[in-house]
């Protein structure tokens, strides 16, 4: 390992702060964090957090390019076997800070990784869920929806190339190493897309307020892709037509809609619990 006083040469020290709405979310380098994925340069995907970063040095599709540790941090991935891959660079967490926004929570680890290869529509698994997002642009609902994926073994999540966050930074972190096991499929149509599935026998079900049926009670079928839209505009309105099923969670309570991320957990468990998935 370098000496601990050896300085990274980061591109840029601009941080990654929160707009005033989540259209103004900057990704590393001042970039909008919801930028379109076509207009992505070949920059590296940041990565930290201790999760984040472990996981990705534990899933051998990711290419790392830089690992940035503290003192600290390289005990403790010593201390726990873990194989860095790359020689790190040793520095100060205040590095590390300027890298990052005010309130990101590092603990001393930061990578720069090749980004994921995103996989074809027709190499998806014809069993269990897969989770397909319309044009949800907050990178810390996806990052949690990525967390709730793993748990519940989604095959993969579908979303759209345009209007869609960058698989870095703060989607990264929110989903604590999920980012490494659920593949994301990014499309660049989803009408299309969601017409594709339908014809290789997914059973694709939006989700919506307005829906006819109530999810609990639709006979589900796998593989079932269940289909998210944007909190507050909801499913686009093609993506309705082209789902076969567009169904509403009921809530007994006073509040009858739920955060999307939060959303998509009980839809999970609801399907998963409807498929057999969940014994």
């Amino acid at each position: 390992m370098s000496d601990s006083t050896r300085k990274p040469r980061f591109r840029g020290a601009n941080q990654q702060g929160r707009g005033k709405d989540r259209g103004q979310n900057r990704g590393p380098g001042g970039r909008p964090a919801w930028r379109d994925r076509d207009d992505q340069a070949d920059g590296p995907v940041i990565l930290y957090g201790w999760h984040t970063v472990t996981a990705a040095l534990a899933n051998p599709a990711r290419r790392i390019r830089k690992l940035f540790l503290t003192e600290n941090a390289a005990r403790r991935l010593a201390e726990e076997n873990i194989d860095t891959r790359v020689t790190p660079e040793m520095v100060r967490p205040q590095e590390i800070d300027r890298r990052l926004s005010p309130d990101a929570v590092h603990q001393g680890l930061l990578a720069e990784t090749d980004a994921l290869p995103s996989p074809d529509l027709d190499t998806l698994a014809r069993e269990g869920i897969v989770l397909v997002l319309d044009q949800i642009t907050d990178p810390h609902n996806v990052g949690a929806i990525l967390r709730s994926a793993a748990a519940f073994d989604v095959k993969a999540i579908v979303t759209t190339a345009r209007h869609s966050p960058e698989a870095t930074g703060v989607l990264a972190k929110s989903a604590s190493g999920a980012l490494e096991l659920v593949p994301i499929v990014s499309v660049q149509n989803l009408a299309r897309a969601l017409t594709q599935m339908n014809d290789l026998g997914f059973m694709t079900v939006g989700l919506d307020s307005e829906g006819t049926e109530n999810l609990a009670g639709v006979a589900l079928q796998a593989p079932l892709a269940l289909v998210l839209g944007a909190e507050g505009k909801g499913l686009r309105q093609l993506t309705r037509q082209t789902c076969k099923v567009v169904a509403r969670m009921d809530m007994p309570g006073a509040i009858k809609s739920l955060n999307v991320s939060n959303a998509a957990a009980l839809a999970l468990y609801i399907g998963s619990t409807r498929l057999g998935l969940m014994s």
